[in-house]
């Protein structure tokens, strides 16, 4: 780990707002740097299915990663809702983007 969690307070042992965002934003540089990472993967994923049949869009593997987060959710506390929905907007996302990298470049006009 980084040394995130070195100052972790929990949230019960928050006296006032200022201990509630100070840790707030430490878990929000967290997920910057898990979502940096997870873009990478995703950033090679399209180089990859450049040479396969495969699309940007492979409902079987979103329906797998949607089930996966819902039930780590559920274990952790957090709404399934919430985190499907948050998982939802991110693929969509992630897919765009991946569909944008895959589309063939415009034929050029010969200069």
């Amino acid at each position: 780990m980084s040394g995130h969690d070195e100052a972790r307070l929990p949230p019960a042992e928050c006296a006032d707002m200022e201990d509630v965002r100070r840790e707030i934003d430490r878990i929000d540089e967290r997920m910057v740097e898990l979502l940096a990472e997870r873009f990478a993967y995703v950033d090679r994923a399209w180089q990859i299915k450049m040479g396969t049949q495969e699309g940007a869009t492979v409902p079987w593997r979103i329906q797998q990663v949607i089930d996966r987060v819902r039930a780590k959710a559920e274990k952790q506390g957090l709404p399934p809702a919430l985190a499907e929905a948050l998982w939802r907007q991110m693929i969509g996302w992630f897919i765009q983007y991946e569909e944008e990298r895959m589309k063939p470049p415009p034929a050029g006009d010969g200069d």
